[in-house]
This record gives C-alpha cells, sequence and structure tokens, in this order.
C-alpha cells in the first residue's frame, strides 16, 4: 500500500515536471516521506522481529519433542510413591481416537478456516480489525487460530502488571509476534491433525482436568470418544474461558455458550432442526461430575499438608533454582521423600477405620431422639449452634451455586458501576440490610463491611441496584429454605461402603455429616523425630478438615508436664501424699493471677478425702491433686517454660488473641489450646530420655536430575533432666500397668485426657520407638457424649492406640521391633528416688466405694488364694 501511494506521487512528478518543480514542490517531499518511513517501518519490525525471534520462542528441536509438565512425586521412607502433583492430569489421545463430535465443533466454533491457512489466517484477523476497530463490535470473536491458541500453551506470556500503556502496546506486539512464530513452526512441523490433537490434549479444563480425554472423564465419567453432541458441545464451550463457562459453578452460562457451540456445527455440518431444538432446550446433567483429588489413595490428609508446607518452603530464596526462579510443585518433576511409613500408614488407617465405626454407631444410639443444636442449651446457646449450622450449610458447594444464580448477575454489574472491587459476600449483604433498617451502623458491621469500601457501600445504598440486589437476596432465601428442605437422592458418607446413596434433604445432609465423630492420629519416632503415620479423619472425600493440625483443649494429658515440673523444680518425691480434698487459689496467691477464687472439682465432682501418692494422682487423674501442686509451685511460668522447651511454643497466641498456653493455673487440669501435632511432639520428650524432638515429614528433596534441594533435620531440646524424666517414664508405665494392660509386647506407658462435656477424648502412648497421639471428639463441641463413661479419653481415643500397636507388632511386613527393645536405663538415683513400689499397685481405701458385705467377700477371697496375684478390675468412673 505505501509501495503504491509513493510511486502514484513519482508518477505525477513525472508526467508534469514544470508543476513538480515550481507549483508542487511537495509533492516531491511527500513521496521522500513516504519512502523514509516505509523504510524505517521496515526496518523496526525487522528489529522487532529479530528481537522476539531471539527470546523465548520454542526451537523446532523443542517443538518435535514438546515439553509437557512434569509431575512431583511422594515417596514413603522405603521409596515406594504414593502420590502426585501435577498440573497435566491427562490421557493422551491420538486423531484418530478424537470424537468425530469434538471434532466438528472445535472446527465449527474455533477456527473454521483451519485446514486452509498456514497458521496465521489474515482475512481473520482482517475481519475482526474491522468489525472491532471500525465498527465498535466487541462481539466479532478473535483472530487466533487453533495452531495461535496451541502457541499460547507452548510459552509463558509475561505479566503486564506495573507497565505503562506504551510499555502494555509494545509487549503485546511482541506476544502477537511470537505467537505468530511459534504457530509457524508448528505448521511446518505438524499436520493439520497433530496439531488439532495436540492443542486439545494440552487445554486446561480446570478441575484438575488437563486434556479433553482427563475433561471427559472429570465432567462426564466417560471417556471422550463416547460423549454425545450435546457433552461435546459443552466441553468444546470452555475452550473460551473455562473458568467462565465452568459448568458446575455457572451451569446457566455453560449451557448458553454450549447453544453457541451447537448453533456452528449446525452452520457448517446441518443439524436436523428438530434435533437442534431438542438439544438446545436440555439442560446439563452434571451428576457425573468427579473432581480428581486427594482422597484417592494413603495419608490424604498427610498429603494436603504437605501441599502446603511444600509451597511455603519452595517460596524460601534459599530453596530457589540455580537460575533465581522458585521451583512448581505441580511442573518441575521433584522428588518428595517423606518419612510416612506405608506399612504403619496403612494400620493407623484400619485402626481408626474400626475403631470410628463401632463408637459412631454408639453415638447414634445415645442420640435417637435427640437434637444436639437444641439438647440442654439456653436460648443464647442454641442461637450460637443454629448460627454455625447455617454457616455449614452456606459453605457447601449446593448453596454458593445456588447463591451465584442468584445474586452473579447484579454483583458484578454493581460492581462495574462502582468501580471497584466491593465485597458482597452473604455477611456484607446481610450487614447492610441492616444498617438499611438503622438496627445497626458501619461501626458496628466493620468486621462484614470492610472499612476501605465504606463510601463505595454508601453508594450503593444510596443507588437503585440496592433494592434489585435485595430482592434477589430475599428471593435467594426463600429458594434457598425450599431447595435444602425438599428431599432429594443424593451421596452420603458411609464406613462400610465409603458413601452411599440415601434420600434426605441438603440441610439433613450436613447435619448428618456434621454429627460424625472425627479423630486424629499421629506416630513418631521419638529418637529421629520422623512421623510414620498421620491420620488427620475419617472419609477424607467429605471431611477434608486435618484434626492432627486443629487445636483442641487437652485435658490430663498435660499433667504429666505438671508432674514432672513440680519433681523437676521442687524435688517432689514421686512417694510424696497429697490429700484427695478441694484446694482454692485466691486472687491473692502470688504469681497465679487469678481474679476470682478458683477451687476445681474432679471429674466426678467427689473428693475421696484419702491420700495420694504422685503414682497413684496421675494413674487416676485427681484434679485436685494438680490443683495442689501448682499450688506448691506458686507460679505457672515454670510450667510453660517446660512446654516451651518440650515444642510448645509458650507465647504463641490464637486468632482470638490469647495465649495458647495462658498464664492461669488452669493449665494444670488441660485448658490448654493445643495442636495432636504439638502434643505428640512434646510426648517425644519422655521416650527419648528427656530431649524433646521436633516431629518431621521431609527427608528430603530432589529436582528431576537428583540434586538435593532440602534436608529434613529436626529441632532438638532438653527439656527434662534424665532422672526426673526416668521418673515420668516410670509413672507413664504405671498408668498402663495398673490394671489397664493392653496386652502388648512393646514396654508401653500413656496417658488419658477427657475435657469438660466430653467434648475430647485424647490418649498420649509412648513406646522405646514410637510415640503415638490419638483424639476423638466432634468439630463442634456440642457433638458429644453425655456421659463419662461412653465419653471419656480411655474409650474414646485409647483403643485406636492399642488396636493400632497390636496390629503393628503383629504385622511383618512393618517390622516394628519389639524384643529386646526398652526405653533408656535410669541414671544412678532413680531407686532410691521412687521407693515407694508398695504404694503404686494399692488403691487409696474408698476409691471403689464397696459395701461392707463386697470387701468382706473380697477379704474371704483374699485369704483363700494368698498366693496368688488377685487382677484388678478395670473400669473405673474417675477421669482418664
Amino acid at each position: 500500500m505505501v509501495w503504491y501511494i509513493a510511486t502514484e506521487v513519482e508518477n505525477d512528478m513525472i508526467e508534469d515536471p514544470q508543476n513538480t518543480s515550481s507549483s508542487k514542490p511537495w509533492l516531491k517531499w511527500l513521496s521522500r516521506l513516504i519512502w523514509l518511513g516505509t523504510i524505517v517501518g521496515i526496518l523496526c519490525a525487522t528489529a522487532l522481529l529479530i528481537s522476539v525471534n531471539n527470546g523465548d520462542i520454542p526451537s523446532f528441536a523443542e517443538l518435535e519433542n514438546p515439553k509437557y509438565d512434569l509431575a512431583t512425586v511422594l515417596y514413603d521412607v522405603k521409596g515406594r510413591p504414593y502420590g502426585k502433583y501435577y498440573i497435566e492430569n491427562r490421557e493422551q489421545i491420538t486423531f484418530d481416537d478424537l470424537s468425530p463430535s469434538i471434532h466438528k465443533a472445535v472446527i465449527s466454533t474455533e477456527d473454521v478456516r483451519f485446514y486452509q491457512h498456514c497458521g496465521i489466517d489474515f482475512r481473520a484477523l482482517v475481519r475482526v480489525g474491522f468489525k472491532t476497530l471500525l465498527f465498535q463490535d466487541q462481539s466479532s470473536g478473535g483472530g487466533s487460530t487453533i495452531t495461535q491458541q496451541l502457541a499460547k500453551l507452548l510459552f509463558k506470556r509475561p505479566s503486564l502488571r506495573g507497565m505503562n500503556p506504551l510499555s502494555k502496546v509494545i509487549a503485546l506486539v511482541k506476544i502477537k509476534l511470537k505467537e505468530w512464530i511459534v504457530a509457524v513452526k508448528l505448521e511446518k512441523q505438524y499436520s493439520k491433525d497433530e496439531i488439532l490433537t495436540m492443542y486439545l490434549n494440552k487445554f486446561e479444563f480446570i478441575n484438575g482436568a488437563h486434556g479433553i480425554q482427563a475433561a471427559s472423564q472429570t465432567y462426564f465419567n466417560k471417556n471422550q470418544d463416547a460423549l454425545t453432541l450435546n457433552e461435546a458441545a459443552l466441553l468444546v464451550g470452555m475452550l473460551k474461558n473455562p473458568s467462565l463457562y465452568n459448568p458446575v459453578r455457572f451451569p446457566l452460562k455453560s449451557q448458553e455458550r454450549r447453544n453457541v457451540v451447537l448453533s456452528q456445527i449446525n452452520k457448517y455440518h446441518d443439524i436436523d432442526q428438530a434435533e437442534l431444538d431438542s438439544l438446545m432446550q436440555d439442560t446439563l446433567d452434571m451428576t457425573q461430575f468427579k473432581r480428581s483429588a486427594h482422597d484417592e489413595g494413603p495419608a490424604p490428609h498427610f498429603r494436603a499438608e504437605i501441599t502446603k508446607w511444600l509451597n511455603a518452603m519452595l517460596d524460601d530464596p534459599d530453596n530457589y533454582k540455580p537460575d533465581g526462579t522458585p521451583y512448581n510443585i505441580y511442573t518441575d518433576g521433584l522428588k518428595i521423600y517423606t518419612t510416612i511409613d506405608l506399612d504403619y500408614q496403612r494400620l493407623a488407617e484400619e485402626a481408626v477405620h474400626d475403631h470410628m465405626a463401632n463408637l459412631q454407631d454408639r453415638y447414634w444410639k445415645v442420640w435417637k431422639g435427640k437434637d444436639p443444636w437444641s439438647f440442654e442449651a439456653e436460648d443464647e446457646q442454641k442461637k450460637i449452634r443454629y448460627d454455625v449450622l447455617e454457616r455449614r450449610v452456606k459453605e457447601s458447594e449446593r448453596y454458593l451455586a445456588l447463591h451465584n444464580q442468584h445474586l452473579g448477575a447484579i454483583k458484578k454489574i454493581i460492581q462495574e458501576k462502582l468501580g471497584s472491587p466491593i465485597p458482597l459476600h452473604e455477611n456484607a449483604i446481610k450487614a447492610l440490610i441492616s444498617i438499611d433498617r438503622s438496627k445497626s451502623s458501619f461501626a458496628s458491621e466493620e468486621r462484614a463491611l470492610k472499612p476501605q469500601y465504606r463510601t463505595e457501600y454508601k453508594r450503593l445504598l444510596e443507588s437503585p441496584d440496592w433494592s434489585q440486589l435485595v430482592k434477589k437476596y430475599v428471593d435467594l432465601q426463600n429458594d434457598y429454605k425450599e431447595t435444602f428442605d425438599k428431599e432429594i437422592n443424593m451421596k452420603v458418607f458411609d464406613y462400610d461402603l465409603g458413601e452411599i446413596d440415601k434420600l434426605m434433604s441438603p440441610l439433613d445432609s450436613v447435619r448428618y455429616h456434621n454429627q460424625h465423630l472425627q479423630t486424629g492420629m499421629l506416630a513418631v519416632d521419638p529418637n529421629t523425630g520422623h512421623i510414620k503415620a498421620w491420620v488427620g479423619g475419617v472419609g477424607f472425600k467429605y471431611f477434608k478438615y486435618d484434626h492432627v493440625t486443629s487445636r483442641r483443649q487437652v485435658g490430663s494429658t498435660i499433667k504429666p508436664f505438671v508432674y514432672a515440673t513440680a519433681i523437676g523444680l521442687m524435688g517432689i518425691s514421686p512417694c510424696q501424699e497429697y490429700e484427695d480434698i478441694q484446694y482454692t487459689i485466691a486472687p491473692g496467691d502470688v504469681e497465679l493471677f487469678v481474679d476470682e477464687e478458683w477451687s476445681p472439682a474432679n471429674a466426678n465432682e467427689e473428693f475421696t478425702g484419702n491420700l495420694y501418692n504422685l503414682y497413684q494422682g496421675l494413674l487416676y487423674s485427681k484434679n485436685s491433686i494438680s490443683v495442689r501442686l501448682i499450688k506448691e509451685l506458686g507460679n505457672v511460668e515454670v510450667i510453660r517454660e517446660v512446654l516451651h522447651n518440650a515444642g510448645i511454643d509458650k507465647n504463641m497466641t490464637l486468632p482470638n488473641g490469647r495465649l495458647a498456653v495462658p498464664r492461669l493455673p488452669s493449665i494444670c487440669l488441660g485448658a490448654v489450646d493445643l495442636s495432636l501435632l504439638e502434643m505428640t511432639g512434646a510426648y517425644t520428650t519422655f521416650a527419648n530420655e528427656g530431649v524433646y524432638t521436633q516431629p518431621i515429614f521431609i527427608s528430603r528433596v530432589e529436582d528431576k536430575n537428583g540434586k538435593i534441594i532440602y534436608t529434613g533435620m529436626p529441632t532438638r531440646n532438653i527439656a527434662l533432666n534424665p532422672l526426673h524424666n526416668a521418673v515420668m517414664v516410670d509413672m507413664l508405665k504405671n498408668n498402663i500397668g495398673s490394671g489397664f494392660s493392653m496386652g502388648l509386647k512393646s514396654v508401653t506407658g500413656g496417658k488419658t485426657g477427657t475435657t469438660n462435656d466430653y467434648s475430647d477424648g485424647w490418649f498420649m502412648g509412648i513406646t522405646p520407638n514410637l510415640v503415638v497421639g490419638t483424639w476423638v471428639g466432634g468439630d463442634d463441641k456440642w457433638i458429644r457424649f453425655l456421659t463419662l463413661e461412653d465419653g471419656q479419653g480411655f474409650v474414646m481415643a485409647r483403643p485406636i492406640f492399642s488396636n493400632f500397636m497390636k496390629s503393628l507388632e503383629q504385622d511383618t511386613s512393618a517390622n516394628f521391633k519389639t524384643e529386646g527393645v526398652d526405653f533408656a536405663e535410669p541414671p544412678i538415683g532413680f531407686r532410691d528416688f521412687i521407693d515407694c513400689e508398695r504404694y503404686k499397685q494399692v488403691r487409696p481405701e474408698e476409691e471403689f466405694s464397696q459395701s461392707l458385705e463386697e470387701q468382706s467377700e473380697f477379704d474371704e477371697f483374699d485369704e483363700e488364694f494368698d498366693d496368688e496375684e488377685f487382677d484388678e478390675e478395670e473400669e473405673f468412673d474417675e477421669e482418664f
């Protein structure tokens, strides 16, 4: 075009030379200017092309062997793979395998001239340019060919954030030129059918589906060659924008896009009109949708935790690649060598499953005919419980889809008009309605309404869109009640089958799942800190919350640390006796910091008045003895310091600002919010001669070439003097041996714990080469048993430990050693220090209220068999 104009100008000059020299001198300058502009333009374009071509454009060799992202693999301690992190969850297909329906849909919708152009469709570019620039037609479509779209997937586009307008334009031009160059290279290297197949194999259909085959399996639970025309059209419609046309989250938009694809197929491949009308009227059926997730395979909660840990570790600049960029666990093919032993993990999961199934059956029987959301609850407590239930309902995928259906469009309109991403979540809307009705103010609603958006919120309340938003919100609530109260066939969790089909309302489904007792179990080698098994709960598909890392009150499992502090700091003998009476800590007591008198009761709210030594006090978990010890100590800081040295950070604060380990005497009874991970780590102290060993779950991380980029090294602290630690080990062994034997080959010690209202049941078990922590309870504290008989740690948590250890000792593949394995030899002076053997097994008088007749019978029995050892009963009505 430029050459033509310049030539015409020169011709005019030749035809009329006189006019050119005298009356038309500007023609000469115009001709020169045009030629100069042309040369400069050619030079700039050439320089730009050279610059782009010398950039990170894939070479012919790279295009001949396209690089797919490499999965990161998890290995157990014996080198067995058991999990992967990947982006490309795909099965490769060839063109011969490709469904004809998909083929027609892609060509008709994405690139109708695919088999005619050379990778760049100049006709399409001109069409888009004229319609967009001249006619302002934003629906004119894109000019990118399928080949160009594949090219986009083969190199990363640079971020345009922070660039000025000119820099953005230059960057966009470079990106487009790069796409063109790669597209031309692809066309030279591959056939059209190969390019089309590569594109469909490479494309990410979100929800963990990469490639058309994985997408077919994820969204419709079938192979791509078995898709109906409607299903094929839906997936092809996602190629434009998979997030926007996600059929699970946005079914209406997805259905509209599907119909566009059907129209395009009809335009080029003639569908019978009646069939087309029928296809377009079909509603989406996403009942077969199933996202690939961590719930497949062993240790699902552990693998979810590793994901968070790995991302944090790889964000550390010390662990970057040699080129200064961070590793990506989904693409860089890392090898993660964990400390998990799959044999231990299998046995742990079996022990948890079997015990929790029985415990849940007991729960259903106890609560038959009762409602835990209202049972023995005052009005304020009922409101709290039902608010929590409603929050759980509104966190469900079903409700979120309903929310978007009603409010998605109006929220988008409001945000566009306000020119701000103003948060309009449910709590924000409820708060605005309250303000609009003068029931509250912006100051009182700061938790729901972020202060930085206050101006926008005020503008919204004054706009006509506010009434529309309220109307749609009311419609949502009405639809929500109708939808969630209506019984439908749905899948729910089941211990025997994993899940079952059941007719119930979505609301009842949430209540049903929320009433399942949960558990956490952790097994740690106390010498190395290596975590051997990690069970974060039951049924990961339905219960993804990890109860190894969640915080709960620890009950009496804290008492060994109280006893250890008293023995170590005050030199109190374990044979020292104290009365089982109610002790009081008053506001004036030095450094105990209570605002009012604190007089805690025993678990059964009774005091015998008998004398207990420390062995007996710990065995029967007498609150009275713990309170007496803290009075002897005079402050709680010494206990907090011991816990700190045992791996429990005394300065850690909870989200509400409180200390996790408060400076209050109630910590001696377990009023401490800690995780199972922290407690199990702390108990490694007892099994390891007083030395705390931090639990770790990664031994090393290697890159794809075998270079080690991380090595796991546990932190170790001396928490207790070896002599005092040996005393505590003996006391913990006494807890298991005093009529509470589990029949294990391993030398074993342990401590149970139970919290108020039986909300939490704990058991912490130690052996010379394994520490096992278990916790059982409801996610909400009102999901619980109603009596000590059912709800104590001895019943809820201890059986998991005993069953796991028995299986571990019997399973030859686990190779768990028991013969000749014992705790470290106690230091000199230990025997003298604990010389109260006769007190350990003798129960204080009246601990078990026997009648005179029963006592007489016992005496007669004892006289008759005075040479035999009498096996004591194992059931005690105390807090264990």
